[in-house]
């Protein structure tokens, strides 16, 4: 018996529950665009933003202290630990493997890739980037990996903002904002710092933010850091007493802390770009975790301040413990050695920029946050130190240990970030020397503009500002960073060979709505231009049209554009050649069209309306 022919569709039930949340999630974007103001939704927005982001940072900071609390509490003291050979090269392994086998994109150098949302991608981040860098770096640095947790959370602050203005279909310079918040978000959780935060947007990602971000920033770096002293306690990252007062007289000695810390940070941003630079030559990402693996276990079996983000080190330095450094390794007997102590503090400084390195390209996520500011301590406690035993320092006012490894926390963070506001506020509210504001300034100012003298761009601008893809302070900078070539090269003019008579010509420009003309050879390789003013004399005249051609009053145009130029350098050749109009080749000189100074005005007005927020 024939059996009736179902006309059901398996799939349709499931189908119409899909629609149903889609109407759900349209009718609700529909009341919100209707009822609630986009100010005010904005900065509700942020609040959710900066406790989801602060939530995030006490996650991470839990995750890394529970990691390295298992791995690293039965060491001795004493005595070098064998199990640092082993551990770090662990963490690299697996938050390697989980990048490569279920993040599937690269996720180390949270901030950069931040800045490369804000100027290329309209401030889109992925979904998992919400949760896979707090995975990567706990495991990274829970087992020693040699860098900070502050660009990771930065990271995920930041998508936590640009997917939330995604959800809610918001404008790019909207996202933009709560990128911002969720970055600021971050760095307030993990440091207990609102200010620093609030800062690190406008020093470090390089917004330049109009008056109508302050509120939603506001609310969101506290938001953030409210969160992280309700899980954590209402006390500071490090706890910092200053026995010892500031006196006037100290003020050449920190002038010259500045200006060590700014060649120490310049150290820090070249070596770190130059190790880097070579672990990615490595072609095989096998040889890459072999060769950061490696140093970097060896790197922490010698010197154990070297583990994770070494803010244990950094507690035993601000509060006066010098000798605590050389606790867990095999100099511990030399604790109480002059020399001994100067060479270890000299060289935790100096070799943990290459321990950073080798995490980062071994395969290990991290950023760059904590080892700036543990190169700083040293190279304070190393400069304080050095001159209370050179004789220089009367030894009953020595220069105080604990106050210049504070202050060269601040000069090397300023130095290395180009952020020496963030730096100042950063070191402040995270141990609450306020005391110590001048010296502070002091020496952040002296170490940026030492820094700034010899490059313009911090550790994390540094890499989109080679590739031209950096969005600065400089609102007309940042404008020409956003526009790309593609969108204003204009196509619709008429093309003319060189053997083409005059009469070819007259006929040209009848049909054409444009005075200027470009002369290709048979391969399309432009040769030259016709401009209508300069043939105007001779176009009447009939007794040339079969005598002149075009190779006699072609000219050669004053300079010609190379598809996908930075626009900021085609804005430099109009300012040299002073042209109006400039023809576009490709790369073997075949004409593409033309790129005009208007064309040029015009989407700089869209995109500069596009994307600040007001």
């Amino acid at each position: 018996m024939n059996q009736p022919i179902s006309t059901h569709r398996p799939d349709k039930a499931a189908s119409d529950t899909a629609n149903d949340r889609s109407n759900w999630w349209i009718r609700l974007l529909l009341w919100r665009e209707k009822h609630l103001p986009e100010k005010t939704f904005v900065v509700i927005l942020a609040l959710i933003v900066g406790i989801a982001s602060g939530l995030a940072a006490v996650l991470l900071k839990t995750l890394i202290a529970l990691i390295a609390g298992f791995l690293t509490s039965r060491f001795s003291i004493e005595s070098g630990n064998l199990l640092y050979l082993v551990f770090p090269a662990i963490g690299i392994l697996l938050a390697s493997m989980y990048v490569y086998y279920i993040a599937r994109e690269p996720i180390s150098h949270g901030v950069t890739r931040v800045l490369y949302a804000l100027a290329l991608k309209q401030s889109r981040l992925k979904f998992h980037n919400m949760y896979s860098s707090l995975i990567a770096s706990s495991l990274t640095i829970g087992f020693g990996g040699s860098v900070g947790a502050e660009g990771p959370i930065v990271f995920t602050g930041a998508a936590i903002g640009s997917n939330l203005g995604q959800a809610f279909r918001l404008s790019p310079q909207t996202m933009a904002m709560l990128v911002a918040c969720g970055a600021a978000a971050g760095i307030a959780g993990i440091f207990k710092a609102p200010i620093a935060g609030m800062l690190f947007t406008i020093e470090v990602l390089m917004l330049d933010l109009t008056a109508g971000a302050a509120i939603p920033l506001i609310v969101s770096s506290v938001a953030g850091a409210t969160v992280a002293y309700v899980f954590t306690g209402y006390n500071v990252e490090f706890f910092f007493s200053q026995s010892e007062p500031f006196y006037a007289s100290r003020i050449p000695f920190v002038i010259l802390l500045g200006v060590f810390c700014g060649f120490v940070s310049l150290y820090f941003i070249t070596l770190i770009d130059r190790i880097e630079a070579r672990f990615k030559r490595l072609r095989n990402r096998w040889v890459r975790f072999a060769v950061g693996g490696v140093t970097l276990s060896i790197l922490i079996f010698l010197m154990p301040p070297l583990y994770g983000e070494g803010f244990q080190g950094v507690t035993q330095l601000i509060s006066g413990d010098v000798a605590g450094i050389f606790n867990n390794s095999m100099f511990y007997g030399l604790r109480d050695n002059v020399v001994a102590v100067l060479l270890f503090l000299f060289a935790l400084g100096a070799f943990k920029v290459f321990a950073t390195a080798a995490t980062n390209g071994g395969g290990g996520v991290g950023g760059t946050f904590a080892p700036s500011l543990f190169v700083g301590c040293m190279a304070g406690v190393f400069f304080a130190y050095l001159f209370n035993h050179l004789g220089f320092i009367d030894p009953e006012t020595p220069l105080s240990i604990k106050n210049f490894a504070l202050m060269g926390m601040a000069g090397v963070m300023a130095g290395v970030m180009h952020a020496p506001m963030m730096a100042i506020f950063l070191t402040a509210e995270m141990t609450g020397g306020y005391e110590l504001f001048l010296p502070l300034l002091i020496v952040s100012a002296s170490s940026y503009g030492i820094c700034r003298i010899f490059t313009p761009y911090g550790i994390y601008a540094r890499r989109l500002a080679k590739r031209g893809e950096l969005l600065t302070h400089q609102k007309d900078r940042s404008v020409l960073t956003l526009l790309k070539m593609d969108s204003v090269i204009e196509k619709d003019f008429s093309i003319v060979h060189p053997d083409m008579s005059l009469k070819d010509m007259v006929d040209t420009i009848a049909q054409s709505h444009r005075n200027l003309f470009p002369v290709t050879d048979d391969d399309d390789k432009l040769i030259g231009v016709v401009l209508l003013d300069d043939i105007r004399n001779i176009m009447f005249r009939p007794d040339l049209y079969r005598r002149m051609h075009v190779n006699r009053f072609m000219s050669i145009p004053p300079a010609k554009v190379v598809v996908g130029t930075p626009m900021e350098q085609v804005m430099k050749t109009f300012d040299d050649t002073g042209a109006w109009n400039l023809p576009v080749i490709d790369e073997d000189g075949r004409y593409v069209g033309f790129v005009s100074k208007s064309k040029i005005f015009n989407s700089y007005r869209q995109v500069l309306k596009h994307y600040t927020y007001d």
